[in-house]
């Protein structure tokens, strides 16, 4: 997966499995192009939803007249109506995402390479942004299944340098995007700001928010003995601490609780929260646990 070939992200038997497949928005959203979705809302293509009854001002051309001729009554016709689906990857560039083999970055980008092609397919607005980088002024807004290789390129090429915070990262997004759809943020939410304010920012676009928290097996189960010295890799902090049993099982019940209070928090305010590691594979991922979740069928 840290390959810089484009093809090292999604491999032919991927691509075949997401063929099938389409993102789901929970939400309706009004697009500004025709697009391959069936939208909840009435509209006027050229599939037949149902009939209401005819009120003064209404488009004539709609009126069913084989109708009248048997109930005297005028009804209209109406059909639903195909729109396109906004689609925003947001990928975690922070340092800490450099963690683990493979490295929580990698994982990341595979996975939103994997759902951002899935809108490719259905014609979806696909747009991929890194977190808290300055490359993310570049991101394209892709569309099509042509679009395919110009997506892989240029999410190899993100770079994994962010030192920006999570909220301001998040807030910068939401300024510069305005199309409504399905957002799915995948990081560690390892910030010493905390994630909360980076949410609400999301929280107040009325996006289709999906949060993915992804962690390493070594963060998850870590594998320490004895003295040692960590640095932060973010900001260059350092302790000194002295590994025991009694230090593991609370450094367990404290991921345990942040994972909860994360869990807890995108519940309350309608955000679908779901931890992975990466050892978990990315068609797995997608087929069986985001299916669950509503973000694809």
């Amino acid at each position: 997966m840290s390959s810089n070939k484009p093809n090292s992200l999604l491999s032919p038997q991927l691509l075949a499995q997401l063929e099938r497949m389409e993102l789901v928005s929970r939400k309706i959203f009004r697009g500004r192009m025709k697009g391959e979705r069936r939208s909840k809302r009435k509209g006027q293509s050229v599939e037949f939803a149902d009939y209401r009854n005819y009120v003064p001002g209404d488009d004539l051309r709609f009126l069913d007249w084989n109708l009248y001729a048997r109930l005297d009554k005028f009804f209209l016709k109406l059909f639903l109506e195909e729109e396109d689906l906004h689609f925003y990857g947001l990928v975690d560039a922070s340092e800490s995402m450099a963690f683990g083999e493979p490295s929580k970055f990698e994982y990341a980008k595979q996975l939103i390479a994997a759902l951002g092609y899935i809108g490719l397919v259905r014609a979806d607005r696909v747009k991929i942004e890194p977190l808290g980088s300055p490359y993310a002024a570049q991101s394209p807004v892709l569309r099509g299944r042509a679009s395919l290789w110009r997506m892989l390129n240029y999410v190899n090429s993100i770079p994994n340098d962010a030192n920006v915070s999570l909220a301001e990262s998040v807030k910068s997004f939401c300024l510069r995007n305005t199309g409504k759809g399905i957002v799915v943020l995948i990081t560690d939410l390892m910030d010493k700001n905390g994630y909360d304010q980076a949410l609400r920012y999301l929280v107040s676009r009325d996006l289709d928010i999906y949060l993915i928290h992804v962690l390493s097996p070594v963060e998850i189960e870590p594998d320490l003995a004895g003295d040692l010295r960590l640095t932060d890799c973010e900001d260059g902090d350092v302790a000194e601490i002295s590994v025991s049993t009694r230090l593991i099982e609370k450094y367990r019940e404290t991921l345990a609780s942040f994972i909860e209070s994360a869990r807890e928090f995108c519940h309350r305010r309608g955000i679908v929260y779901m931890m992975t590691s990466t050892d978990r594979p990315v068609d797995r991922l997608i087929s069986r646990y985001l299916r669950q979740r509503g973000l694809v069928r």
